[in-house]
């Protein structure tokens, strides 16, 4: 891939070395409409290259703003983002904002041509040059995203999965060297997702593409992503690789996120036989349950989850939710005694 740099942009600017591929430092973005709304708050961040990052977070946690930034579509108020090194270029210093080397695929499908055929779509991104070549990697691009059989269809015709495909395939043709996505998987069936997912890890795999792309759902990223960013109200939590972040989070709501953990206080913590002065997170998996008459907890509802259930277990002050893999579940109503086999420490300032 064809590297480029910012500097043709901005004639002062002096390549940063020694930083990530995509570095945020003191980066900050306000809105000002009826009120004044800080989107992104004081972040610092490092993104490596060729790698799968996820940007994780409830609505409104400044997730997308964020994107925005990386790509230069939004100017910070504050702070600053380079790619290899060189500032990023916003609306002030390109006539066309948007990083030369970077590709966004939106949620909105804005840039797809509805009532134009997909081939016409995705071939429509190269120029009438090299009429061979434009034939040749138009195929290449429609298969390796698995809608070669769709190229004759209009956009307008395609489901939301099968849309997203092609807005990829728009996005990859020139071969950027960095792919953002927002909310890639909204409009993807569930049924679909997975294959949607491999299929990026492969791209990825072959071409060294960067990807960084946002989500609400930590669901859909934790098998996909190499590294994830946890945001919440335009602050950067927690970031690491997700498996180092599901059993060893340093923020509470890193925990609540990623594994729906019961989040207890010292107090809480008491009741459950654990001695601590800092908050804890009890993930679901890791709490045993057994009968028993005697207990002040006492089984509150039952969800079926298919190979596990979902039991909402209460005492007179507070809720613990807890998985059971069992096909005979304890029935509602029942006291229950409980057994916690890991829990995690939260320094009291998380």
């Amino acid at each position: 891939m064809a590297t480029t740099s910012s500097c043709k942009y901005i004639h002062t600017d002096t390549q940063k070395l020694d930083v990530a591929a995509i570095y945020g430092e003191n980066l900050t973005s306000i809105f000002t409409a009826k009120e004044e709304v800080t989107a992104v708050n004081n972040v610092s961040f490092s993104i490596e290259a060729n790698r799968i990052t996820a940007i994780i977070g409830e609505s409104g946690s400044g997730k997308s703003t964020l994107l925005k930034l990386i790509y230069g579509l939004l100017e910070p108020n504050n702070g600053e983002v380079r790619y290899k090194g060189w500032l990023v270029p916003t609306r002030k210093d390109k006539l066309i904002p948007g990083h030369d080397a970077m590709k966004m695929v939106s949620q909105g499908f804005d840039d797809l041509n509805l009532y134009a055929k997909v081939w016409d779509n995705i071939a429509s991104q190269l120029p009438n040059t090299n009429l061979d070549y434009k034939q040749s990697r138009t195929a290449e691009i429609l298969k390796k995203l698995r809608i070669d059989h769709l190229a004759q269809q209009r956009v307008a015709d395609l489901s939301g999965g099968e849309r997203q495909r092609v807005a990829i395939a728009r996005a990859l043709i020139n071969d950027p060297e960095v792919l953002l996505m927002d909310e890639p998987f909204n409009q993807v069936d569930a049924a679909f997702r997975d294959g949607l997912q491999q299929d990026i890890k492969q791209i990825v795999r072959e071409t060294g593409l960067t990807v960084i792309l946002v989500s609400h759902d930590p669901a859909e990223v934790l098998a996909m992503a190499d590294a994830l960013i946890v945001m919440q109200n335009g602050k950067i939590l927690d970031a690491g690789h997700p498996k180092d972040l599901y059993y060893q989070p340093k923020h509470p709501y890193t925990a609540l996120l990623l594994a729906k953990s019961n989040i207890f206080g010292v107090d809480q913590a008491k009741a459950l036989g654990i001695l601590t002065a800092e908050p804890i997170a009890i993930h679901q998996e890791w709490i045993d349950v057994r009968e028993d008459v005697n207990s002040s907890f006492f089984i509150h509802e039952i969800k079926f989850r298919g190979f596990y259930s979902e039991y909402l277990i209460s005492n007179a002050e507070f809720d613990i939710h807890a998985i059971v893999k069992t096909t005979t579940p304890i029935p509602q109503g029942t006291g229950v005694a409980l057994e916690i086999l890991d829990f995690i420490s939260f320094p009291a300032h998380s």
